[in-house]
């Protein structure tokens, strides 16, 4: 370390008292040391000059006790510590960049496991072939499969898309720059369960922290992300963020299973962006009825299977209404929706949840709660 050398230490006299050039105007010195910077006395070797003043030489222990203070002040010389500033943070990836790798990645063995469309037999089949939703077209099969093969993947830790998409959606949820440990407590704080954020993707697999990573790095949905985000840490209305999305994430694919996507994914000629679009309007849905209805983590149960109910039932509507919040949102003219700001959006109408008045709660029917999930959700993503 480089300091001001200008204070030298005098030699001891025999009979131990401080050195003249230390007591001219000073009769002990004391005062003298007192005013000196603590760098100045480890230079220059004035440490061992506090116990002098009149006083006997040190003994040898005491003199040990000094070597030891001067030898870990050297050793503070030798440490550099390694600041945030320079370390350099995993860059964020965005959708299409992270959707590249699947696309140049072999699915074949993942292919084989998806269920792309339900099974129907007997009269049930009958009725679907005639009154059902049109089939999907043939050249957006491919397409359809690819989202379900994603479906199935894990998460790896090997794959360093998979660990950018983590820290992306992490660093755009808490705005921080820097990144953080791939296990920990941490991943709370964004709606993970647990240590491990692998542990919540059943059900959705990557595809579940695909549409998450959508909704932030879009910069038209990174404004209801940030809303959505606000309220899942209310104190009284909070709920897991990312595993409300991987339950959104959820109803998107049983939706597109289920043929109710296809009219429209005919309509505009692919699949991806119809099911990222119908993911973020059923978030957008829960959302409005969570927040309005002042719904709380009890309440999610029975809130998750309606909300699916109705997005299901209106796969137009709900899209509309996301076009129609969208660009009103861009326009500025008051459709960003946060817990502290009202909303003018009108009701889902009939056939689902009503955004009701805070004061209709008395009204509403008996909730069930998160742990008597109706059966055919066991093994998904849910709340707890």
């Amino acid at each position: 370390m480089e300091g001001d050398h200008s204070i030298t230490a005098q030699p001891q006299r025999a009979n131990g008292s401080v050195p003249e050039g230390l007591c001219k105007d000073h009769a002990n010195g004391g005062a003298a040391l007192k005013s000196l910077p603590i760098w100045s006395l480890k230079q220059n070797g004035i440490l061992q000059s506090l116990a002098v003043g009149g006083e006997q030489r040190k003994t040898e222990e005491e003199s040990a006790e000094v070597q030891q203070a001067r030898e870990q002040w050297e050793a503070l010389d030798r440490i550099q510590p390694v600041l945030p500033e320079d370390v350099t943070p995993t860059p964020l990836i965005s959708f299409n960049e992270a959707l590249q790798h699947f696309q140049t990645t072999d699915l074949s063995e993942l292919l084989r496991n998806i269920q792309p469309t339900l099974h129907r037999t007997g009269l049930a089949a009958i009725t679907h072939f005639l009154f059902g939703p049109p089939r999907l077209h043939r050249e957006l099969i491919e397409e359809r499969n690819m989202v379900f093969a994603i479906a199935q993947c894990s998460l790896d830790n090997g794959q360093k898309v998979h660990t950018r998409v983590l820290q992306t959606i992490y660093k755009r949820l808490t705005g921080t720059r820097l990144d953080c440990p791939r296990y920990g407590p941490h991943w709370e704080t964004v709606g993970f369960q647990g240590r491990d954020p692998a542990t919540d993707l059943r059900g959705t697999g990557f595809l579940g922290l695909m549409h998450t990573l959508y909704l932030v790095m879009d910069p038209d949905t990174l404004p209801l992300a940030l809303d959505i985000y606000k309220l899942s840490q209310h104190p009284v209305q909070n709920f897991p963020f990312v595993v409300m999305s991987i339950n959104m994430t959820r109803i998107a694919l049983h939706a597109l299973r289920e043929e109710v996507l296809s009219k429209e994914c005919n309509r505009r000629q692919q699949v991806l962006g119809v099911l990222n679009e119908f993911y973020v309007a059923t978030f957008l849905h829960l959302f409005q009825v969570w927040k309005f209805q002042q719904k709380t983590i009890s309440d999610s149960g029975f809130v998750l299977k309606e909300v699916e109910t109705f997005a299901k039932k209106n796969p137009k509507q709900i899209l509309k209404r996301l076009e129609t919040f969208l660009k009103e949102t861009r326009s500025g003219s008051g459709a960003s929706v946060s817990p502290d700001t009202p909303s003018n959006h009108a009701s889902p109408g009939e056939g689902g949840i009503g955004l009701a008045a805070p004061g209709a709660r008395g009204k509403e029917m008996n909730f069930t709660g998160v742990c008597e999930l109706p059966p055919e959700m066991e093994g998904e993503a849910r709340l707890i």
